[in-house]
């Protein structure tokens, strides 16, 4: 059961990008999700959470969201919780600065969206003084400051409801007093009598005034200045003042490099520029943080994460004071490795491979490879497919992001996963006896693997498992038609099933048969259905001869009987496939015909005294049992001997009527045969009372 759906208490923005969520923690839950949506369903989203509070990333400022939260355990997901609408902050003003003169920082920005007003503070390196501004224009002077002094200036903006949005980061190094970027100011004490001046630098420069100062311009940066004044009038130059030296602003450090001498720790690094007292390195990230370094020396340690691109500068100080700006190096780390890969076996020849989009990667190349085999996927989407691998082999897989810029991040974790076994092949099907099978089959696949036969007719099924390469099959009912399979099996799944074979078991024998005689000559036998069964093969066998039958029937008429002979009764059934089955075993089939004796031949009668009528006839021989049966016009009358006699008498008999007189042996059930010849006989009143009848016809 997924667990119980927990309750949203707070929903609140400190960052443009993010929404931070408490909520109530439920019993059983293993994780939480929190759902962020917009109301035109533009942006969804699902960020999963340990536990409260959770937060939300990768929002747009300002923009009101409906947030829900739902419980996981092994059961699933709960329900959403009841929503709840929040807004982001607004965005950070992203400011610039210059610091056109030695005591002066002007600080702007472009104007940001929703904004009631802006907040805007400078604080001094190595001071706890901060001076804040409120405004809403886009542009500010901070002016009396310092000169040759780092200043840090931050700004943040405020929406309609009053609350306060992201903050943005700059430093600026305020000009040297003595030196601007685009001279050197050179000064003097007034000489009596001078009406003009004349500065001079070793390096070509020179100026004039009718003052004590004058620029020498232009200047270039790390330049030494050996500069004199002389002073002029009507009478000419005076001597040159005593030469005073002066170094100008170093120079930007460069080139600038990064090395990355493991993953997360890089350093920036330059050549060693003249006239140089310290560095201080810039290192911004392009999500907005911003580190700083001061050093003496010619490179910089900072932490790089994987899958950022860091924005570099750095300038160099001296008594004269800050390099003007350097080149900007634009350094993009390795992108981030997928820690989340989920491989699964999407068929047996194919692996699924899914993991978390990373940061940093613009494409990822996936990579099986198991021996010399490499198989290769590359997708912008965190999903992979790689198929016609081989089967039953353990393959190393691994997620490579890449991107434009730094190529392929090739240090990120690989991971084993086995492919699902080979399909293995039926060899042979041995039957063993009519009710069981032996199947080999092929097994190419490493040890320990598991193979399963089925064997499948329209309404059962059949198995054996084997770790080798055979199986028995036991009590398969017969007349079947089958289909034999195997597959193969390992701890990662199945096999394809192998390639079936057909199986027919042996057609059933009949389970009833019934022997009738027809005719002392013929014989019916007569039997129920079997299954698989298409022809049945029937045969009389006796000393005396044999008879057989074919048919697709479930009876057969059989001729050239001799009465009174036992013959044994046998069976085949044969299938459509030429299968058969010797049902001479089966106790239902093994089965004595016992047609009895003959019907007697000589049939006469005789009449006696009183009335009398003797019925004679001649016997096949053996203690046989007969009945004599007449059939008058007026009267019936029947007679039957002692087992073995010839001759019974019927007293009473009616003179003047035509008899038809039947004599036949009866059956072993005490029924008297129907196939024996009726004779016709008269019998006179007139003459003797002693005497035979008269003959008239025979007919059956």
């Amino acid at each position: 059961f997924s667990s119980e759906v927990p309750t949203i208490n707070m929903a609140t923005s400190k960052q443009s990008e993010s929404m931070t969520v408490e909520f109530t923690q439920v019993s059983g839950a293993t994780s939480y999700i929190l759902r962020a949506e917009t109301a035109d369903m533009s942006f969804f989203c699902e960020t999963e959470v340990s536990s409260s509070p959770g937060t939300v990333l990768n929002l747009q400022a300002y923009t009101d969201y409906t947030l829900s939260v739902m419980s996981v355990n092994s059961g699933g997901r709960s329900q959403p919780s009841l929503p709840v609408v929040a807004k982001t902050v607004v965005a950070a003003p992203k400011l610039s600065s210059t610091s056109p003169s030695n005591d002066t920082i002007v600080v702007g920005w472009e104007p940001v969206d929703h904004v009631l007003l802006y907040t805007i503070s400078i604080i001094m390196e190595g001071s706890d003084s901060r001076v804040k501004l409120n405004t809403t224009d886009t542009s500010v002077t901070f002016s009396g400051l310092e000169a040759g002094t780092t200043y840090c200036i931050k700004g943040n903006a405020w929406d309609p409801e009053k609350r306060q949005g992201d903050d943005f980061t700059v430093c600026q190094i305020t000009l040297h007093s003595s030196v601007l970027h685009s001279g050197l100011f050179v000064s003097w004490a007034p000489s009596q009598g001078a009406g003009e001046y004349l500065a001079f630098s070793s390096e070509g420069l020179n100026c004039t005034s009718t003052t004590s100062a004058c620029t020498l311009a232009p200047v270039g940066c790390g330049q030494r200045h050996t500069v004199t004044v002389t002073a002029i009038n009507e009478g000419g130059p005076s001597i040159p003042s005593a030469p005073e030296e002066f170094i100008t602003f170093p120079c930007p450090p460069e080139p600038l490099h990064v090395e990355e001498t493991k993953a997360g720790n890089c350093s920036v690094l330059w050549d060693a520029i003249p006239y140089t007292d310290t560095y201080v390195a810039f290192i911004k990230r392009d999500d907005g943080q911003e580190e700083r370094c001061n050093t003496s020396s010619t490179s910089c340690n900072y932490h790089c994460q994987c899958g950022y691109t860091y924005l570099m500068t750095v300038f160099a100080f001296s008594l004269s004071g800050s390099s003007p700006p350097g080149p900007v190096l634009n350094y993009t780390t390795l992108p981030c490795c997928p820690e989340d890969v989920f491989i699964s076996l999407a068929s047996p020849g194919t692996l699924e491979i899914m993991w978390s989009a990373v940061r940093g990667a613009e494409v990822y190349e996936t990579r099986a490879v198991e021996g010399s085999e490499v198989i290769l996927c590359n997708d912008t989407a965190p999903v992979c497919a790689l198929s016609d691998l081989t089967c039953n082999m353990p393959y190393s897989v691994v997620v490579i992001p890449c991107n434009e810029i730094r190529g392929c991040n090739h240090t990120c974790r690989s991971h084993t996963k086995e492919t699902a076994p080979c399909m293995p092949e039926i060899l042979n099907v041995t039957q063993i006896n009519t009710t069981s099978v032996n199947v080999s089959f092929s097994a190419p696949n490493r040890a320990g693997t598991t193979y399963k036969v089925s064997v499948v007719a329209e309404d059962n099924r059949n198995t054996c498992t084997s770790r080798g390469t055979s199986c028995e099959i036991l009590d398969l009912p017969c007349g079947e038609v089958y289909e034999v399979s195997a597959i193969a099996t390992t701890t990662v799944g199945d096999s394809f099933p192998s390639y079936s074979i057909p199986l027919e078991t042996a057609p059933c024998c009949p389970a009833t048969l019934n022997v009738e005689q027809v005719t002392q000559a013929m014989t019916n036998v007569t039997w129920s259905m079997a299954r698989g069964t298409h022809t049945y093969m029937t045969s009389l066998t006796s000393p005396k001869g044999n008879a057989r039958c074919h048919t697709l029937d479930t009876h057969c008429l059989m001729g050239c009987i001799t009465c009174g002979t036992n013959y044994t009764v046998s069976m085949e059934a044969i299938s459509r496939t030429g299968h058969m089955s010797d049902c001479h075993s089966s106790a239902l089939l093994n089965y004595l015909s016992l047609p009895g004796a003959c019907c007697p031949s000589g049939v006469k009668l005789y009449r006696m005294a009183n009335n009398t009528l003797r019925v004679y006839w001649r016997s096949t021989g053996g203690l046989h049992n007969y009945t004599a049966k007449m059939v008058g016009s007026q009267s019936n009358y029947t007679c039957t001997p002692p087992p073995g006699g010839n001759t019974c008498e019927v007293p009473e008999i009616m003179c003047g009527d035509v008899y038809n007189v039947v004599v036949a042996p009866l059956t072993q059930d005490g029924a008297m045969v129907q196939f024996c010849p009726q004779r016709m006989y008269s019998v006179s009143c007139s003459g003797s009372n002693v005497g035979m009848g008269m003959f008239l016809s025979t007919f059956s």
